[in-house]
């Protein structure tokens, strides 16, 4: 997937204010040479608020740089494949033991355009130029994106890392890419985060119902 993401500043001011405040955003904002307003589009790398447990296994706001780092991998892993997060070595861990929520306004995806009356076939859809387009959990301002986390020395420091799970695309999704991220229902983001919850039974629950349209922001693709 190529994705980004978008964080309204009056739709999520209350997160924001707060994550902002922390001294553990200051000394990454200063030591890796990041925006502190975590709001707009961001990008893999960037700091983003993100929730996860705290100490007591409570629900709580925490800054993390997105994107986990692997030496054979020449840019941060954004992303992480559900299919495969309980059974490969670099994401076991996080899977069983370090879940996150990221909460956003919207993501952004490149994707192949959708037309009514639609004639043409697989081959000529896959052929199109791809456009982007800003997609959202359908009737919510937040859409809860569900991820993975670990801590990385950077800078000598200990640095939060998240990276976004993605499945297969469900719902219209479909039509524009075959990837989407793993998008939870307001009710279950609490569920998802607990250190000793099952994942695997939340994911069953993962939604679909997306709504998008194509964006105005101009994105360069990769």
């Amino acid at each position: 997937m190529c994705m980004s993401l978008r964080i309204e500043p009056k739709e999520m001011a209350e997160v924001l204010i707060k994550v902002r405040k922390m001294a553990l955003t200051q000394e990454m904002s200063i030591k890796l040479g990041k925006s502190l307003f975590m709001s707009g589009d961001l990008y893999p790398s960037d700091i983003a608020p993100v929730l996860a447990p705290n100490k007591y296994g409570q629900m709580a706001i925490f800054p993390m740089a997105w994107g986990f780092t692997y030496k054979a991998a020449p840019k941060p892993l954004a992303n992480c494949r559900v299919e495969t997060a309980d059974t490969k070595v670099l994401w076991k861990d996080s899977w069983y033991r370090r879940r996150c929520v990221i909460p956003a306004s919207w993501y952004y995806e490149w994707g192949y355009p959708v037309y009514e009356d639609d004639s043409r076939n697989m081959i000529d859809h896959r052929n199109t130029k791809k456009i982007k387009f800003a997609i959202q959990t359908e009737g919510s301002d937040i859409t809860y994106i569900a991820g993975l986390y670990r801590y990385e020395e950077h800078c000598d420091m200990q640095v939060p890392m998240f990276s976004v799970l993605t499945r297969e695309s469900a719902g219209t999704v479909k039509d524009i890419h075959d990837r989407m991220p793993l998008i939870l229902d307001k009710e279950n983001v609490k569920e998802w985060i607990r250190p000793d919850g099952d994942p695997g039974i939340i994911v069953e629950k993962a939604l679909s119902n997306m709504v998008f349209e194509q964006s105005s922001y101009l994105l360069s693709t990769s």
